[in-house]
């Protein structure tokens, strides 16, 4: 296995969607701004100043930020979604009665709309939370690819070393523990769950597929624990903290299985296809360090000659060696595996937009429509 290099794209993912609401997007925006604040407060707590320097690493280090984003939309469906919202009340004709305007012509007081937003504790607590999940596993999978750069600096493990990042994404795991315990037991039980699906998921990538199982199923049992099953979560955990409906929460953790599984794939598809002008990090990475990514899984089970170079090409352990690399990246181009897994790709995107439909219209699911757009057209 080589070492791989990475660097994050250009800003928070919020910044590249088309969102049709300016006062949403500005709650967005104040509300991942205060999860940052947050998380680097909650890194301050470990009281020793060298852990709280490890394990504050990569907070405020820019990033997509996607799962602060997705648990700020999850809570407005709370008490923002319009079936928990009580009826307009208008002001009484007496303009010194309680909600009257000052000039008595019956306008609606906004108190009695507006509940919540999504830069309140609440909500600013879900996104913290997800994100010290995210960063635990960031700490974990650096030290299994031999990662050296995250987010633009060194990881964890190329500055401290392979032990101090474990202990330090364990570190943050128990942090993430101890927020959930504040929050309430359904938030400790998404936490407790989620945590458990992508440290299996972290094993079973770590051991690959045995000898009976099948090498696209045992990649999708592993991408929905490491991928898809935190960004679901982010969603429930919005949701749930500002007292979304059961159903409304569990179209979101449908949507969210579906979009995280469409966010690796297109990982995977970037990893061949991006150059690292555009993605910023090295082209054919995952194909260098032995990551059995979608494309090439499909590529190995393709029956034309171009599958079968290929095939030949991993089985002798050359990809990473002088030429072995660029050919096995143009061999993925040819044999139509790319093509494939844009289909699967698109397929994935169709459920989580079908997920949709069991949320009320409005901005904040058209957030979730624009974050499928995005995952669509992706090129960093």
């Amino acid at each position: 296995m080589v070492a791989s290099a990475r660097t994050e794209p250009r800003g928070s993912m919020a910044m590249e969607l088309t969102i049709g609401d300016p006062t949403l997007m500005a709650r967005l925006e104040r509300g991942m701004d205060a999860s940052e604040e947050r998380l680097r407060a909650l890194a301050t707590e470990a009281r020793d100043p060298y852990v709280a320097e490890v394990a504050g690493h990569l907070f405020g280090r820019g990033g997509k930020r996607l799962r602060p984003l997705l648990a700020l939309v999850g809570a407005e469906f709370g008490e923002r979604c319009p079936e928990r919202r009580p009826e307009r009340r208008p002001a009484a004709a007496d303009p010194s009665a309680a909600g009257a305007s000052a000039t008595g012509t019956g306008a609606t007081d906004p108190s009695a709309t507006d509940l919540s937003a999504t830069d309140a504790p609440a909500a600013v607590d879900a996104a913290a939370l997800a994100e010290l999940v995210h960063v635990a596993s960031l700490f974990h999978d650096d030290v299994m690819d031999q990662g050296l750069t995250r987010r633009g600096v060194p990881s964890v493990n190329a500055r401290w070393g392979n032990t101090t990042a474990v202990l330090a994404g364990n570190w943050l795991l128990s942090k993430a523990a101890q927020l959930a315990a504040e929050l309430g037991p359904e938030t400790i039980r998404l936490q407790s769950k989620v945590t458990n699906r992508l440290i299996m998921g972290q094993i079973r990538e770590l051991v690959g597929p045995s000898d009976d199982d099948d090498p696209l199923s045992h990649y999708f049992t592993v991408v929905a624990g490491k991928t898809a099953a935190l960004i679901a979560m982010a969603l429930q955990l919005g949701a749930v903290r500002t007292g979304a409906p059961d159903r409304i929460v569990q179209a979101l953790a449908e949507y969210g299985e579906h979009l995280g599984i469409a966010f690796q794939i297109s990982d995977d598809i970037l990893d061949v296809t991006s150059t690292s002008e555009v993605s910023g990090k090295e082209q054919g990475k995952d194909l260098a360090i032995g990551v059995a990514s979608l494309p090439v899984l499909l590529a190995l089970a393709d029956e034309r000659p171009e599958a079968g170079e290929l095939r030949a090409l991993l089985t002798a352990a050359t990809a990473a060696e002088g030429t072995g690399l660029p050919k096995a990246v143009a061999l993925l181009h040819r044999c139509g595996a790319l093509a494939e897994a844009r289909t699967v790709l698109h397929a994935r995107l169709l459920r989580a937009r079908t997920a949709l439909n069991g949320l009320p219209d409005g901005p904040a699911t058209q957030v979730l429509h624009a974050l499928c757009d995005f995952v669509a057209r992706r090129d960093h």
